[in-house]
């Protein structure tokens, strides 16, 4: 085996993400959204907290964190990633404005992210849209 080569983490919780609702199965639920006329999205430390609290709210299992703040005006970007997939954002404070990026795979619930988005960031706007991720023909 080659010393050299790089080990990247694992994880094995025996789940099968694919879920069946209403006659349909599919991988997860991929929800963009929007946030317009919203406040502390140069609050690193905020955005972080806001992040975990919707993954553990949806049901998700956190495996990393990865965020990164821009200057001058501290937006910032980054990544959840979650055993069921992902959260990210991009922020840009100095337009009210927040993009999202909610993908939760198998039973866990991603609206449970809208919420916490709301008390995180006060937003005067949310929109959103969903896709099925993996659908089955």
């Amino acid at each position: 085996m080659n010393q050299d080569k790089k080990s990247w983490p694992e994880a094995d919780n025996g789940k099968d993400y694919y879920v069946s609702r209403n006659g349909v199965k599919f991988a997860g639920t991929h929800l963009l959204i929007d946030l317009w006329g919203a406040s502390r999205l140069d609050d690193i430390e905020l955005v972080e907290e806001a992040l975990r609290r919707c993954a553990i709210e949806g049901g998700a299992t956190i495996l990393h964190c990865h965020l990164h703040h821009f200057q001058p005006n501290g937006g910032i970007s980054g990544v959840l990633v979650l055993a069921e997939s992902h959260i990210s954002i991009h922020s840009w404070p100095e337009r009210g404005y927040a993009a999202l990026d909610i993908f939760m795979c198998g039973d866990c619930d991603p609206y449970k992210a809208i919420p916490i988005l709301k008390e995180a960031f006060s937003p005067e706007t949310v929109t959103l849209a969903e896709n099925k991720r993996g659908l089955i023909p």
